[in-house]
């Protein structure tokens, strides 16, 4: 299969729901998440899934959504602090990925990295912008198909994909009102409700893929 030489890191993928619609098309996608996978120690304790193809600049396009906990702007009556230094440790190693990605000798006369686009994802009212700067897309969930309200912004190198319901026709609840069986239902049972929360909607999901194939 054409796509199969392709590899796609999903890091802190969770379900691996952001890089489903690659994975359908058969490109080799590589989930590094917990409980199985630490971002924090892709370069001696995952030589063959993450740290060759990076390295060896073999990686098609990253996706990451590191945990946004201690970002949240609605972290305002937690029993332990809000503590920037853990909750910008994981973003440190997948940005570390990112760039390492893409820091490949190449001639002089090239213009672009191997790596073909890179994403990564956090609620929009959070405070990662403080670090990386205003998010160049930022969007709602039933802009693309999914009847709820959720602030994501993404940062990173990639094209951005197309609304497929630009205007909202109906009121729609926010994401938090939703009840627990509500929350992405067909993963109830199997995942706890902040884990759910953290799914990528796959009307998203899909409108990514198309943008960025």
């Amino acid at each position: 299969m054409e796509n199969s030489s392709k590899i796609i890191l999903d890091l802190c993928g969770g379900t691996g729901s952001w890089s489903k619609p690659y994975k359908d098309a058969g490109y080799d996608v590589r989930v590094i998440t917990l409980p199985d996978y630490d971002v924090n120690k892709w370069v001696y304790r995952y030589k063959e899934k993450v740290l060759n193809p990076v390295v060896e600049g073999k990686v098609y396009g990253i996706l990451a959504a590191p945990p946004c906990t201690m970002f949240s702007m609605a972290r305002t009556k937690a029993k332990t602090p809000r503590n920037l230094v853990e909750g910008m440790k994981c973003v440190r190693s997948c940005l570390d990925i990112i760039w390492s990605a893409m820091e490949q000798e190449m001639p002089t006369a090239k213009r672009k990295v191997n790596l073909k686009f890179w994403a990564l994802e956090n609620p929009e009212r959070g405070m990662l912008k403080y670090f990386l700067g205003e998010p160049p897309f930022v969007f709602q969930p039933w802009m693309f198909g999914d009847e709820y309200k959720k602030d994501t912004a993404i940062w990173g190198w990639f094209n951005k994909p197309e609304f497929t319901h630009p205007k909202l026709k109906k009121k729609l609840p926010k994401f938090d009102k939703l009840k627990t069986k509500e929350i992405h239902g067909e993963f109830y049972g199997k995942f706890d409700r902040q884990t759910r929360r953290s799914i990528t909607p796959q009307g998203f999901a899909k409108a990514f893929f198309l943008s960025n194939p």
